[in-house]
Formats: structure tokens, C-alpha cells, sequence
């Protein structure tokens, strides 16, 4: 029997019951979709990191102090950068468009009859804006001057800016040359930033800044760390300078710190590695996905097997009418593996339209991002096909082996 006929017939026999074999490819349905909006999820997620990362700012190098314990019969702590270390930096470092540090406190921010408490205050240093690619509204931003003569100025952020003073089209007051308490520390409103919102955990926009100078006067306790520098970031002019830049540092601060390679005391972190770890951390997490998937692709092909077999059962006396008519039972096992196939790839092409629209509308309109993987589609659609021959099988081969004398017999 030829190909085209055994699929009319096996095409035949599936429409003869739609609701049943609707049900039978449910289960392959749900497990390609499955495939498809699980790894769009967690590529998604992998993209969203990636994007946070990305908006701190381009080609980012950050110096972080390694924290290590100084060694035998030497007393305190490891050497750390501080804000002088900064123009040395910038002076002897060729290929970067940046250098800025920040140090962070919180404190109650008055402003005329405006209290608002629990204020992010950021002490930082005028290659901040660039280093972070964060505009200006308004004013201007903390000059070398302001740190040096640790000047009582501030930058406020957006948000801050309209809760302290109100949005200056309806009424309110420029924000530049106003007066606002810090603390107990008077400062001098010298400019606003643009809206940048949020980023990872952190609300720019509910920020002020100050500079850094300011912040080891006021408000760093000298006990804990004094005037070092937590962080300090460097921006390269481009990705290509990347690496010579990085080289550059490593040598020069171990210069600076007076340390050795072997114990530096500091480690360069780029964007590209954190997104690297980050995606590491995921892969589990991608994998465990897949597994769910694959599992329910599994049962979907369970649950195919097991009505085909209740079909064999059904459809004995026609199987042995076939028979009796001069079909050969390799005629019989490949009207009932092409049944199977069909089952499989119509709930596969169903599943991919139904992963791909599911993938869309979470991305569209809920709080979680999903980026489809393409290639999920042909692995997913390929994987129901396979499904269907493997579990599809054996319900053809009891087809095929049935008697034909016992199965025209059969009421």
C-alpha cells in the first residue's frame, strides 16, 4: 500500500472520533508549548540581568578591594584606594572616557516645610555622569572644585527634586539655587538630573548627590573603612580598549597600594563577567525548565500510546476485515504509525502556536520579560515527531500482529 493512501486512511480513521483525538494530542500541545514558553522565560530573565548591567553604563571596569587579611605579623586591614587615587588614575591610564567613585549614606533631607526621610545621600565625583551615561535636566553637575573645597552643593535627583520643590509648570520652585538641609548640613541645590528610573534595585531618581569629599566629612565613620573607596568605576572609550585598559589598572594600582600580583589586595570586575556569572547561576535554573518540559512531552506521548491501543482494541474486526481483503500487516502497522505521526504533529504545530502566542502575551502583559528562543521552535516540533513514532510504535506493531481469523471473530 502505497504512502498517500495509508494517510488518507490513517487521516480517516482520526476524524471518525475528533473529540478523543483532540484530547490525545492535548497532552503533546502542552508539552511544546511548554518547551517553548519555559526557555523564552528564562532566556527572559538572562536579557533583563543583561539590560540592568548594561544601563550602569558603557564598557564599565569596576575596582573592587578583595577584602583580604593582611598577612602574619602585619597589622591592619588591606590597602584600599581613596579619592586622591582617582586623578592618578586619570593621568596615567590611556583609552578611558571615565573615572568615578561613590560612597553612600542615608539621611533626612529638609527642604522649607518638606521632611522626607531615609534619603539614598550619594558622594561622588564629577566623571559619575559619564561613567553612568546620566544626563542633566537642569544646573550643572559636581565639579573637581566642589570636592577638592569639599563645597556644601548637591544634585538632586528627579523624583526628589519634584517631592521637595513641586513641578515648576504647576507652580513650584526651580529647584537650582534653592536651600536644602541634609542632615544638619546645609547645601546649596546646584542642579537636577534626568529621569533614569530604576535600575536593578536602585532608584536613581530618589537620590542626591553630593560630593564625595563632603560625605567622608560628615558622614563616614572613620572605624569603618574612613575615606577608602568601596568601588571605584572605570569607563573605557570602547570595547576594544577593554583589555589594554585592564592591564593598564592592574599594574598601576598595585603601584598605588604598594602590594604584589600574588596578593593584590583589589579585583577588576567587568560587565561582561558579571553577566557571564549571572547567566551561570540561570543555567541551572534553564535546565530545570527544560526537564519540566521535556517530562510533560513525555506524557503527552504516554498518554498517545495508551489510546492507540484502546483504538487497536476497538477496531479489531476492521483491522481483520483488512486483512481478510489482502492488506499485509506491514499495510496495518503503518496505517496505525501514521495516525500516531499525525496526532503528533498536529498537537506539535498547535503547541508551537500556542507557546509562541503564550510567550508574547506574558512579555506583553504581565511583570515578567520573555524573549523567545527560535531555535526552541524546529527542537520542540522535531521532539513531538519523535514522540510520535517512538510511542506510536508498539501500538502498531499489536495492530499488525493480530490473527485475522481471531479478529473478524471478535464481536
Amino acid at each position: 500500500m502505497k504512502v498517500r493512501q495509508a494517510l488518507r486512511i490513517a487521516w480517516e480513521g482520526l476524524t471518525l472520533n475528533k473529540v478523543r483525538s483532540f484530547l490525545t494530542t492535548l497532552g503533546v500541545i502542552i508539552g511544546v508549548a511548554a518547551v517553548i514558553v519555559m526557555l523564552a522565560v528564562s532566556a527572559g530573565a538572562e536579557a533583563e540581568v543583561a539590560d540592568q548591567i548594561n544601563t550602569l553604563g558603557a564598557n564599565l571596569i569596576m575596582i573592587m578591594p578583595s577584602f583580604q587579611r593582611a598577612g602574619p605579623g602585619v597589622g591592619g586591614s588591606s590597602p584600599s584606594l581613596t579619592y586622591d587615587d582617582l586623578a592618578t588614575i586619570e593621568a596615567n591610564v590611556t583609552g578611558i572616557s571615565g573615572v568615578s567613585a561613590e560612597q553612600s549614606t542615608t539621611q533626612g533631607v529638609k527642604a522649607g516645610t518638606t521632611t522626607l526621610t531615609d534619603v539614598s545621600i550619594v558622594g561622588t565625583t564629577p566623571g559619575f555622569a559619564s561613567v553612568r551615561e546620566y544626563a542633566l535636566a537642569e544646573g550643572r553637575f559636581l565639579t573637581d572644585e566642589d570636592n577638592d573645597l569639599t563645597n556644601k552643593v548637591a544634585v538632586l535627583g528627579a523624583d526628589i527634586a519634584q517631592e521637595l520643590f513641586g513641578d515648576p509648570a504647576s507652580g513650584g520652585l526651580d529647584p537650582v539655587g534653592q536651600s536644602i538641609k541634609v542632615g544638619s548640613t546645609k547645601l546649596t541645590v546646584v542642579g537636577v538630573m534626568a529621569d533614569k528610573g530604576v535600575v536593578g534595585n536602585t532608584d536613581y531618581d530618589s537620590r542626591v548627590y553630593v560630593p564625595i569629599t563632603l560625605v567622608f566629612q560628615k558622614w563616614t565613620n572613620a572605624r569603618f573603612g574612613g575615606e577608602d573607596l568601596r568601588t571605584v568605576y572605570v569607563s573605557a572609550e570602547s570595547k576594544g580598549t577593554m583589555e589594554s585598559v585592564m592591564a593598564q589598572l592592574d599594574q598601576l594600582i598595585i603601584q598605588i597600594l604598594g602590594t604584589t600580583s600574588d596578593s593584590a589586595g583589589f579585583s577588576l570586575t567587568t560587565q561582561d563577567s558579571i553577566i557571564d556569572m549571572q547567566t551561570s547561576a540561570t543555567e541551572t535554573f534553564r535546565n530545570l525548565l527544560g526537564w519540566v518540559a521535556g517530562v510533560s512531552l513525555v506524557v503527552g506521548g504516554i498518554g498517545i500510546m495508551n489510546i492507540m491501543l484502546v483504538s487497536v482494541t476497538e477496531r479489531t474486526r476492521e483491522i481483520g476485515l483488512r486483512q481478510a481483503l489482502g492488506a499485509r500487516p506491514r499495510d496495518v502497522q503503518l496505517q496505525f504509525l501514521l495516525e500516531t505521526i499525525v496526532l503528533s504533529l498536529l498537537g506539535g504545530l498547535a503547541g508551537v502556536l500556542a507557546g509562541v502566542g503564550g510567550s508574547y502575551l506574558f512579555n506583553e502583559l504581565g511583570t515578567m520579560r520573555t524573549d523567545i528562543v527560535w531555535a526552541s521552535i524546529p527542537l520542540a516540533f522535531g521532539a513531538a515527531a519523535a514522540v510520535g513514532i517512538f510511542f506510536g510504535y508498539y501500538p502498531a506493531i499489536k495492530a499488525a500482529q493480530l490473527d485475522p481469523i481471531v479478529a473478524l471473530r471478535r464481536e
